[in-house]
C-alpha cells in the first residue's frame, strides 16, 4: 500500500483533530478523503506528510514510517490555502521550487517543461502569477508539487474555489496522473467531484472515520426503484415488502430500495406474474452526497 495508517491520531488542546484513523490507499488510485469543514481532513494530511507530529498511532508512506527523509522526496503536496508572489512568473516559481528540490539546471529545465505540459500551462509560464485566473493558479501550484516526480500527491481542497471549468481542468490533471501510475490523495468536501473520479474514499466526521471503502462498495445497496404500475394487489405488495419493508405505494407508483441489481429483475417478474401491470421501472442510485448526509447528519461516529 502507498498509504497505510494504524490508529493514527493528532489531537489538539481543544480536543479537535483526528482520531484512530485506519486507512489504506493503493498504488495508482485516486483516494478521496471527505468531510465537512473542521472534520480533521487537513490535520490528517499534515500529519502523514510530516508537518505535524502524531499524538498516537503509526503510519507508513510508500513503505516507510512517516517522517522518513528519503520518502519525503517522493511526495508532492499542495496545501489548501497557498499563496504565491504575484510579481513572479510561473517560470520563476517553478525555477525556485526546482532549486528547493536541488535539481541541476538540465534536470530542472526538463522537469519544468514536463509539468507545464501535464497541467496545460505551456505558453503561460512567462506571465505573472498575478494575472493568472484562479484555475491557472491552482494548476501552477500542482505543477510545483510535481517537480520532484512524486509517486504520491496530496491535494488539499484543490477545486473548492474554482468555477466549473476550473474544476474540470483539475479533475483532468488528476486522471492524467492516475494514468501515469501516481497515487492521488484528494482532500475534499465537493462530493460530486469525488464520486466522479475517486476509486476509493473515506468519510470523516468530528475527527473519526465513519465510512470507507471502494467507491462502488460505498454506493452499493443504495439503488432506488421508481415503478409505474396498475392492478397491484395485497399479495404482490406483501411479496415486494420482503425486498423493502419501507416501500411506498400510492395506487399507481411504487418507490422502493434494493440491495443488489439482481433483485430488479425479480421484482419485475413478481409484479407481472402476480397479475399486475408494469408500465415503467426506473432504477437510480443514491449519490455519494446522499450517503454523506445520511452518515454525517445521522451522527454516526
Amino acid at each position: 500500500m502507498v498509504i497505510e495508517t494504524e490508529n493514527l491520531s493528532k489531537i489538539y488542546e481543544n480536543n479537535k483533530g483526528c482520531r484512530n484513523i485506519n486507512i489504506s490507499a493503493a498504488e495508482g488510485e485516486i483516494y478521496g478523503f471527505l468531510g465537512p469543514n473542521g472534520a480533521g481532513k487537513s490535520t490528517f494530511i499534515k500529519t502523514v506528510v510530516g508537518l505535524l507530529f502524531p499524538t498516537s498511532g503509526t503510519a507508513q508512506i510508500l513503505g516507510k514510517p512517516i517522517g522518513d527523509m528519503e520518502t519525503r522526496k517522493r511526495i508532492g503536496y499542495l496545501p489548501e490555502l497557498f499563496k504565491y508572489q504575484e510579481w513572479m512568473t510561473g517560470l520563476d516559481l517553478l525555477s525556485f521550487h526546482s532549486s528547493l528540490y536541488k535539481l541541476d539546471k538540465k534536470t530542472s529545465s526538463a522537469k519544468i517543461e514536463e509539468v507545464l505540459e501535464i497541467v496545460n500551462l505551456k505558453g503561460a509560464e512567462r506571465s505573472k502569477i498575478g494575472t493568472y485566473s484562479k484555475g491557472m493558479q491552482q494548476r501552477i501550484g500542482i505543477a510545483s508539487a510535481l517537480l520532484c516526480d512524486p509517486k504520491l500527491l496530496f491535494l488539499d481542497e484543490p477545486t473548492s474555489a474554482l468555477d466549473p471549468i476550473g474544476r474540470k481542468e483539475v479533475r483532468d490533471i488528476m486522471l492524467k496522473l492516475k494514468s501515469m501510475d501516481k497515487t492521488v490523495f484528494l482532500n475534499s468536501h465537493l462530493l460530486s467531484e469525488v464520486e466522479m473520479i475517486c476509486d476509493s474514499a473515506a468519510i470523516i466526521s468530528k475527527g473519526n472515520i465513519i465510512k470507507q471503502g471502494k467507491m462502488n462498495d460505498l454506493l452499493e445497496g443504495n439503488t432506488i426503484l421508481d415503478i409505474h404500475v396498475e392492478d397491484i394487489n395485497n399479495e404482490i405488495l406483501n411479496k415486494l415488502e420482503k425486498f423493502d419493508e419501507d416501500l411506498t405505494f400510492n395506487g399507481k407508483n411504487i418507490k422502493m430500495h434494493v440491495k443488489e441489481d439482481a433483485e430488479i429483475h425479480q421484482i419485475a417478474s413478481l409484479i407481472i406474474s402476480g397479475g399486475g401491470k408494469l408500465y415503467g421501472l426506473t432504477p437510480h442510485r443514491d449519490s455519494l452526497e446522499d450517503l454523506f448526509i445520511k452518515l454525517v447528519e445521522g451522527g454516526q461516529n
